[in-house]
């Protein structure tokens, strides 16, 4: 009951102005206090967002549990892993989770076709229920964008315990002209759910941040899934037209893919 009484509170007691600026964005603005502490109300949602963003930091990703029936077998997916031996492992060592350990590798080897124009990649990142919320609407619109540009597209597939510097071995062992990875954001208190999608140019082992484009905050708060595919098959687009990405991919050449 006093939860619902500090909501009305919280509504009624602000201008229209306040009301309408909150309206428009996730963070918690001017949300008003009982004596010198937040309110109830907004002491729980603080509560309820930061054990949110522990539990998608520590949720663990397998394809079967994670997606439904169909979709894992609409794209025929599979699950591998990188050397990070478990959670902890790969929360202390950001480094394990930027390469496949041996038998993954010879799995993606083995069930991938090499030298296409676009490698999907999904993984864990640091928030599993962002792939969850995200990747089934992305995934389709991605390839059926990549399809009407008369792109390859490679099989994809799910890596546990991902950093988005696996897309360097992702590009030396399959080859790609552009590798997209679809990884879950480190997760705030204002969402939990949202994805990243890092795109690299023909990934190479001494490739670095400064080598990778990145569309972020794909959540339903933010970019929503059809905004994301535009964007990502526009930046691919222009990574295949220049042959390369990342810092050098300028702004204005982006601008004008985005017109």
């Amino acid at each position: 009951m006093e939860q619902k009484q500090d909501a009305v509170i919280a509504r009624s007691d602000l201008p229209d102005t306040v009301q309408k600026i909150r309206l428009r964005t996730p963070a918690r603005l001017l949300v008003g206090r009982a004596g010198a502490a937040y309110r109830t109300s907004t002491q729980i949602e603080l509560r309820e967002a930061h054990a949110a963003a522990r539990d998608a930091v520590r949720a663990e990703l397998h394809s079967q549990e994670v997606f439904e029936d169909d979709f894992v077998k609409r794209w025929n997916l599979f699950d591998v892993r990188t050397r990070a031996a478990g959670k902890d492992e790969y929360l202390l060592r950001p480094d394990l989770g930027r390469r496949f350990e041996d038998s993954s590798r010879g799995e993606v080897q083995r069930r991938c076709r090499g030298a296409s124009d676009l490698q999907i990649v999904i993984g864990d990142g640091l928030s599993v229920p962002a792939v969850a919320a995200q990747v089934p609407s992305l995934l389709p619109l991605l390839w059926e964008g990549a399809k009407q540009r008369h792109w390859s597209v490679g099989q994809t597939f799910v890596i546990r315990y991902c950093r988005v510097g696996i897309l360097n071995e992702i590009g030396e062992l399959l080859n790609p002209r552009v590798a997209v990875l679809l990884i879950g954001e480190r997760p705030g208190l204002a969402t939990a759910e949202s994805l990243s999608a890092y795109l690299g140019y023909r990934p190479r082992d001494s490739h670095t941040d400064a080598n990778r484009n990145v569309i972020s905050n794909i959540h339903c708060r933010g970019l929503s899934s059809t905004q994301a595919a535009a964007r990502v098959l526009d930046v691919a687009n222009r990574m295949m037209e220049t042959c390369t990405s990342g810092c050098q991919l300028t702004e204005g050449l982006m601008e004008l893919g985005n017109q």
